[in-house]
């Protein structure tokens, strides 16, 4: 995505001093890279500067500690600022939160007004026509009083109201995947049967920064949604779809209240009850678009605002793509998302929640070898094949016959040569996804499986310039049948993946060894 088709932006405007709030957080965490490809400059107030460093973003940003609670802080990071993004909120902190950001937005238009910003933008929830507002949900009836507050300031503010955001790392779209994906049958609550208009993180993003530029007498609030209005249930059945999973069977029931909705989301699926509530709240009354005035000052693109299902292609690519490289060696055995590092804004990002971004499974081992890289790596790179994998012959012998008999390759597809590897070379059901010599072996499985999984084997040293050998094991489960099988091989990894650990690193101090000693 070019920095012009989502900006909309002529070359011959200067460039802008940005703040954004909520950098840290899903939307605005994928905003600043688009406000630095439009050309502004960006300027963070965060809470924990530090949470900023894992972006590839974070040197060319100016980061200010501080909360929007705080009107010292606030002031001083408002100082030269033209335009500042209004992205926080107070969702699943307690039962004061309404208070919490009344009192937040106030302060925010003050300090925005006495320091001269020209325009706020803010990102807030798209309220039922004809609702009134008492009988709204505390979240959307707090985020529609924050967008009023900030209109009366005296900056002039455009109010973005959207509804479900399709994204990889959205709190609505995370609860959309895991209801899906978790259960190929499922009672459901009757808000299921109410529409909505969803629209994908990547149009939200082109709307906010095109907002940069909105003539100084706009101050109102504006609608964003994507082409498709449908019910909660139709957007799980078109998850399904594009997701491939089997058909899902939905049955609404009238009983399930918004509070019991929401533990039943937590039991289900890892979004925390805490966020999960405001959401099942929001989800009671209608929520369509009554306008697209948008698009008389950020025109929609040639090719139109993305489709839900061309959405959720790009929130499932990143997975599918395989591209776990940059998995940190946190991740210790519990399902999370994968961290890639964002090329796009639909991509997971490091500061998204642990429960962001669909389960990825790890089994993680790690022995220091009392052996030279050189050895060890010669090991690594003799894998399979004649030589096998390190562990309970009978357990692979048995898994490849399995993968045999319903059609799959077995272990019946030999290495071509015996001692070097090259990308792209079969290894049994295995095939080499990557190789860096003499440090990183990644091998994506080819076998029957219902759902994606990788090995991946890495050589590095310790501080103290010890061999480190670090294995992982990495499955991306598809639908219920990819939880299941997870779970009903586990009890044998501490014996074939920590076998395999030991037994590698055995057979390369034992090479260290015999070269040592010499001939006899």
């Amino acid at each position: 995505m070019s920095p012009q088709r989502l900006t909309g932006v002529g070359a011959d405007e200067r460039p802008l001093r940005c703040l954004v709030t909520g950098a840290t957080g899903y939307i605005g965490g994928r905003l600043v890279p688009e406000l630095l490809a439009a050309g502004h400059a960006v300027r963070c107030l965060v809470r924990s500067p530090g949470k900023l460093r894992a972006h590839p973003w974070a040197g060319r940003v100016e980061s200010v500690r501080g909360d929007v609670t705080d009107g010292d802080r606030v002031g001083a990071a408002m100082e030269g600022i033209d335009v500042a993004y209004y992205l926080v909120h107070s969702l699943g902190t307690g039962s004061g939160f309404e208070e919490t950001d009344r009192r937040a937005a106030r302060l925010f238009g003050e300090r925005a007004s006495a320091a001269g910003v020209r325009r706020i933008v803010y990102l807030g929830g798209l309220t039922p026509a004809g609702v009134p507002e008492r009988e709204l949900s505390p979240h959307l009836r707090s985020r529609a009083e924050v967008g009023r507050i900030l209109i009366a300031s005296g900056v002039p503010t455009a109010a973005l109201r959207a509804a479900v955001i399709i994204g990889s790392g959205s709190a609505s779209f995370e609860m959309l995947r895991y209801l899906t994906e978790r259960l190929p049958a499922m009672v459901t609550p009757s808000w299921v049967s109410t529409r909505t208009q969803p629209i994908s993180v990547r149009d939200v993003l082109r709307a906010l920064v095109g907002c940069a530029r909105l003539p100084y007498d706009v101050n109102r609030t504006f609608d964003i949604g994507g082409p498709d209005v449908l019910t909660y249930e139709g957007m799980m059945r078109r998850y399904a779809v594009v997701a491939g999973l089997p058909k899902r069977l939905v049955i609404p029931v009238p009983v399930l209240s918004p509070r019991l909705s929401s533990l039943w989301v937590g039991l289900v699926t890892p979004v925390p009850s805490a966020v999960a509530r405001p959401l099942v709240e929001s989800l009671r009354h209608e929520v369509v678009c009554a306008e697209h005035d948008i698009a008389r000052y950020v025109p929609d693109p040639p090719d139109g605002l993305l489709g839900l299902d061309q959405a959720l292609r790009l929130a499932l690519n990143r997975i599918r793509d395989a591209d776990v490289a940059t998995l940190p060696d946190s991740v210790r055995g519990t399902p999370r998302s994968s961290a890639s590092v964002p090329g796009a804004p639909s991509d997971p990002l490091p500061t998204d929640p642990d429960w962001a971004g669909g389960s990825l499974y790890t089994d993680h081992r790690e022995r220091a070898v009392d052996a030279t890289p050189e050895a060890l790596w010669r090991v690594v790179e003799g894998i399979g094949g004649e030589n096998g994998w390190y562990s309970w012959p009978l357990a692979w012998a048995l898994r490849g016959w399995l993968d045999r008999l319903v059609g799959g390759a077995g272990l019946h597809r030999y290495r071509r040569n015996a001692t070097r590897l090259r990308v792209g070379d079969r290894l049994d059901f295995w095939r080499v996804e990557e190789i860096d010599p003499g440090r990183l072996l990644r091998l994506r499985a080819e076998m029957r499986l219902p759902g994606l999984a990788w090995l991946e084997l890495r050589i590095d040293k310790d501080p103290a310039g010890r061999t480190v050998y670090r294995q992982q094991a990495l499955f991306h489960p598809h639908g219920l049948a990819g939880h299941a099988y997870w779970w009903g091989v586990s009890p044998f990894h501490a014996v074939v993946f920590g076998g395999m650990a030991r037994n590698i690193a055995a057979k390369a101090e034992a090479s260290a060894s015999a070269v040592a000693v010499g001939p006899a």
